[in-house]
């Protein structure tokens, strides 16, 4: 190698060891925030579970909206965190069964409309899970 490539070389390292450094931090820097939440205005909402998607990124859970008679049936959808972090909270992809009667405390969408991030959910037998925040 002469004086000349050296340089180059040096940079090419330089550059291979940074990426190696710095590549491991991308999928945390594209992971989306929770600041569509509005956590000034937190809800509960009481209803029977439709489904329970269990999978990454988030697990999602969703309700039938108790109604009134005669008033059209309300579909809500929440957004929990992962099930890793779920599953250290108690949770299993076994925690509720379609048709089980479920109290959601939750974070509105600021936007409206029938979704939010869960907080907590109380099961009929009163068990509460938490969100899965650290």
């Amino acid at each position: 190698m002469n004086s000349r490539s050296q340089p180059a070389a040096a940079r090419a390292i330089l550059a291979a060891v940074s990426l190696a450094l710095v590549a491991p931090a991308a999928p945390a820097v594209a992971h989306h925030s929770f600041a569509m939440f509005d956590s000034a205005h937190p809800g509960t909402i009481t209803g029977t579970v439709k489904e329970l998607k269990w999978s990454n990124p988030h697990v999602a859970l969703l309700i039938y909206r108790d109604v009134k008679a005669g008033e059209a049936e309300e579909v809500w959808t929440f957004e929990g965190a992962g099930p890793a972090n779920l599953t250290r909270a108690g949770w299993s992809r076994r925690s509720m069964q379609p048709g089980d009667k479920v109290q959601v405390n939750y974070l509105p969408l600021r936007g409206g409309g029938n979704s939010g991030e869960i907080k907590s959910i109380v099961l009929a037998n009163g068990k509460v899970l938490g969100n899965g925040a650290s």
